[in-house]
């Protein structure tokens, strides 16, 4: 199955209810996906909408019923989706938003990138707010980390991102899916919207004229994002326990320089990978567990060097960085990154 249809599945089997989205390559898929997948059940709804802007605003209406929630576009839509994301985030609203990047800023092109690491772990919109981003790097992963997504969304209320390209959306690959999710075990959320009868009303909202009392809202959303970081930061180590350069790379851009890393130890070279999966929180506690091993680090992104930033705050000088980027959706090789490996191994 695909990247993007196994999105769509692991959603469904989550417990997803609502989708709202508008086309766009390279996630057209996951959109086709969602709308023969949600005809299918007795409470499952699926809207086109007329605009990105339009499908995000549906979502935070479905969230606020209490629905779980989904959409999904491409780097250009997720900018117009920015301003809904931001009201998500002040809402206390869960919802899963998936971006599977193009290449480049304005339209660019439909190429593998990972060019909105910016967008999607600053926040992306306006205010003082965070997302969970999760960056996926197989097909089992992404259903893996779908299911996860849906239920950190709503832990935290908080929207969850998952983060991927146009090569993880159409690369097919076996996975194996959990079972479909109850809807109606799932914990009650006493915020949703669903009629007042016979209790005292709610109101959501994120107009807050009162300095002091948005003051404290955001501190509140701070303290939250305080808990997710010592709570959900994954990575994965391979071959990084004895390794004299370790390769920092997430996504399918890990995957690549895994291979890489293989070859390397062939040849007698102690290279390593770190990969981070979840993107925010960044996993700097597990960085530093492999800084503690005296390897200087190569950072490769599909970009002009995004991550570089999270990798420095996380390590504050303790290691040498270097760095290799192809942005734009050129994909390097095995071999290509095993040459970098060569170029800034330590003497």
């Amino acid at each position: 199955m695909s990247g993007n249809h196994v999105i769509g599945e692991a959603a469904v089997r989550a417990g997803c209810r609502f989708y709202a989205g508008y086309p766009i390559t390279p996630q057209n898929e996951l959109t086709e996906y969602m709308a023969g997948a949600m005809a299918k059940l007795n409470d499952g709804t699926f809207i086109q909408a007329e605009s990105e802007i339009a499908a995000i605003n549906m979502l935070i209406g479905a969230s606020m019923a209490g629905a779980r929630v989904m959409t999904s576009s491409s780097s250009p839509g997720i900018s117009l989706k920015q301003e809904g994301i931001s009201f998500l985030s002040a809402l206390e609203l869960p919802a899963v938003i998936v971006n599977c990047m193009r290449g480049g800023p304005g339209l660019g092109n439909i190429a593998p990138s990972q060019g909105d690491y910016f967008q999607a772990t600053r926040g992306g919109g306006h205010g003082d707010y965070r997302n969970i981003v999760l960056g996926p790097a197989t097909g089992q992963e992404i259903c893996d980390l779908v299911t996860k997504a849906f239920d950190y969304a709503d832990e935290y209320r908080t929207p969850v991102m998952i983060l991927l390209d146009g090569m993880m959306g159409q690369m097919m690959e076996p996975v194996v899916f959990p079972e479909y999710r109850d809807i109606y075990t799932l914990p009650e959320k006493p915020y949703k919207i669903d009629g007042a009868k016979g209790r005292p009303r709610r109101v959501i909202k994120s107009l807050l004229l009162d300095v002091n009392v948005e003051e404290a809202h955001n501190w509140k959303l701070v303290k939250r994002y305080e808990q997710i970081k010592e709570k959900i930061q994954m990575a994965e180590s391979y071959r990084t326990d004895d390794a004299k350069l370790t390769v920092i790379a997430y996504g399918i851009a890990a995957r690549i320089a895994k291979s890489a890393v293989d070859r390397a130890r062939e040849e007698g070279i102690k290279a390593g990978l770190f990969r981070p999966v979840t993107l925010w929180p960044f996993p700097e506690k597990y960085l530093k567990e492999a800084a503690s091993n005296n390897t200087e680090f190569l950072i490769y992104e599909m970009s002009t060097g995004q991550m570089i930033e999270d990798v420095r705050l996380s390590l504050n000088g303790s290691s040498r960085i270097h760095f290799y980027g192809r942005p734009g959706g050129p994909v390097s090789t095995p071999a290509d990154i095993f040459e970098q490996i060569k170029k800034y191994y330590p003497e």
